[in-house]
């Protein structure tokens, strides 16, 4: 019975770091209601404005992407990055309007490897995402170069002791605590805020960081 608990454990955790097949359009749904709170937070705090040019990395089931939209208007852009194929997939199946408008543009890409130019972006997010990320320097650097001098960068995370008591997080989650994601981020050139959100399920974390000088 614990093998079985195990797997179905394990392939949970697969899927919510990289949702794919008949299962990942499921993950899809349940990513949407349970981190729709805490990305509309992040939008929030990323104080995107109209014309702004933002991205939300790892966007999973595309909550963020209209609320992203609705706050650059018709004179911004935003960049949906995935690694994931068929979520990127059901994402221009969902958002042919602003895709056909070139207000929205959806890319394949990982944290560690950006597909953006250099001091390109004026906003970035990204929720429930760095629990996969293998190098966490090379990501926070990657975010550093392409995010424009006066930009803002909001990176969504679970408290790590609430995360460790969930079920899956044992498979293929790596945890780090909060202190250590600051040092990353202030190491790779930023000043960061911890931001607590309290309203949910599990204790949050907005860290808010900008570029430093």
């Amino acid at each position: 019975m614990n093998s079985v608990v195990g797997r179905l454990m394990s392939t949970l955790a697969s899927q919510l770091g990289h949702p794919r097949g008949t299962l990942g359009k499921l993950v899809a749904g349940m990513l949407n209601r349970g981190n729709r709170p805490a990305i509309a937070a992040a939008v929030t705090a990323a104080e995107v404005i109209p014309g702004d040019c933002v991205a939300d990395i790892g966007f999973g089931g595309g909550v963020g992407l209209p609320l992203l939209l609705d706050r650059t208007g018709t004179d911004g852009v935003v960049y949906g990055v995935e690694i994931s194929q068929d979520m990127l997939n059901r994402a221009r199946s969902r958002f042919t309007g602003p895709i056909g408008s070139g207000r929205l543009r959806l890319l394949a890409g990982s944290m560690d490897q950006l597909p953006f130019d250099t001091d390109s972006l004026d906003a970035i997010i990204t929720v429930n995402t760095i629990y996969f990320v293998a190098d966490l320097d090379r990501a926070c650097t990657e975010l550093a170069r392409v995010l424009r001098p006066k930009g803002r960068l909001v990176i969504g995370i679970g408290d790590p002791e609430a995360m460790a008591k969930m079920p899956f997080t044992s498979h293929g989650f790596t945890l780090r605590p909060v202190s250590d994601v600051l040092a990353a981020l202030r190491n790779s050139g930023f000043t960061v805020e911890d931001k607590p959100l309290r309203n949910g399920a599990v204790p949050f974390h907005l860290l808010l960081a900008r570029p430093t000088g």
